[in-house]
């Protein structure tokens, strides 16, 4: 049967195996504001609880991404999902979110070449689909510095990392999350393997679409194996420059590829950045040709999830045309812990404090303003 009425931002939604009150995300948003360790914190607890009740702020929290391993770090203090006390560090976190009656998936991140030799056990090199450093900036003590060179992943090393982010999914589980989410995208190692403007591999990683997408696909599949596709989501951002990020010479036809060979496995949702992350949707003016999104998407039998400056308006229409099920919020859910009840009402927003978004205490992290009663 035809649907007789457009489905609204505001309306429930069974995305996979995960019931949400609404359709309003909150994006994975780094802080740098994990414990010693990289133990999840109270003070972490109270930010994603006020934003949980999906009355208030988010039908679904999607948590800051978090490092599979101690070589999937690449900047101060983010917390990681690896060992014992960040597991009940973060169960603190689901619990509260809970607790509200909010739905939380954890961001799995390794980041690749994006790192420095600081942050890694021994001082290591990050390790990356090559030995090419990025034009990048990472977060240390004391500011943004220059990345670290990488080399170049043996292919023998690579089941091992599979094997890492299949170890972090359940540890997720058991760290009491509602599910996963891959990070896929903004020029981390994943997308590090999936374009040819990063991936200069000569051997079953490399070379063609088929080879590059074969790191996502075979991830993919062992985060499924342990957690189930009901419970896994995927980000993408298939043109985005972030992290120097090149164009891929063929991206409408890799991310196609990349999306046919995860789809049987039944994952609970694709989360794709539209444009440049946290940047412009339309990058022709950098000679960028335009992303056919909806072909993406026709490729995908679950739910559809968008991001990338999405105000109020832009945010109905979409869900109420059908082009995406789900909307997630960056930059408005760090000051609006309320996001969800403003929109709804129409109200006007929190500006955001940009000079608090990276490390710090509880200024500019829990201290903006709700509406009053």
């Amino acid at each position: 049967m035809t649907p007789t009425s457009s489905p609204t931002l505001y309306d429930p939604i069974r995305v996979g195996d995960i019931d949400l009150a609404n359709r309003i995300v909150m994006a994975p948003l780094t802080r740098n504001r994990a414990g010693a360790g990289q133990v999840p914190t109270e003070l972490m607890l109270q930010y994603y609880r006020q934003r949980a009740n999906p009355e208030t702020g988010a039908g679904l929290i999607v948590t800051e991404a978090s490092q599979i391993s101690p070589m999937g770090q690449g900047y101060l203090d983010t917390p990681g999902i690896h060992t014992p006390e960040q597991v009940a560090g973060w169960k603190r976190v689901t619990d509260a979110v809970h607790a509200e009656g909010g739905r939380i998936v954890i961001q799995l991140w390794h980041v690749g070449r994006i790192s420095h030799v600081s942050l890694l056990p021994g001082g290591a090199q990050p390790v990356s689909s090559t030995a090419r450093a990025a034009k990048s900036r990472t977060f240390l003590q004391g500011g943004f510095f220059p990345v670290s060179e990488p080399r170049a992943l043996r292919t023998d090393e690579i089941p091992a990392i599979v094997a890492d982010y299949r170890r972090a999914a359940g540890l997720a589980m058991q760290a009491g999350f509602d599910g996963v989410e891959l990070h896929a995208a903004n020029g981390y190692l994943i997308e590090q393997f999936l374009r040819d403007s990063i991936n200069d591999r000569s051997d079953a990683y490399g070379g063609s679409i088929e080879h590059r997408t074969r790191l996502l696909t075979e991830v993919l599949q062992a985060i499924t194996a342990e957690v189930g596709g009901g419970r896994t989501g995927v980000r993408l951002s298939p043109i985005t420059p972030a992290n120097d990020a090149g164009q891929d010479s063929h991206a409408q036809a890799l991310y196609g590829r990349a999306v046919e060979r995860f789809a049987p496995l039944g994952l609970a949702y694709v989360h794709v950045v539209e444009g440049a992350t946290g940047g412009a949707r339309d990058l022709s003016d950098k000679g960028v040709a335009p992303f056919d999104y909806a072909a993406l998407r026709a490729k995908f039998p679950g739910r559809w999830m968008v991001n990338n400056g999405y105000d109020r308006a832009m945010a109905e229409a979409a869900v109420a045309a059908r082009t995406a099920d789900l909307v997630a919020f960056g930059k408005a859910f760090i000051a609006n812990p309320d996001l969800g009840r403003r929109l709804r009402e129409g109200a006007a927003l929190n500006a955001p404090d940009t000079a608090t978004f990276y490390g710090g205490g509880e200024r500019g992290y829990t201290d903006y303003p709700v509406l009053a009663d």
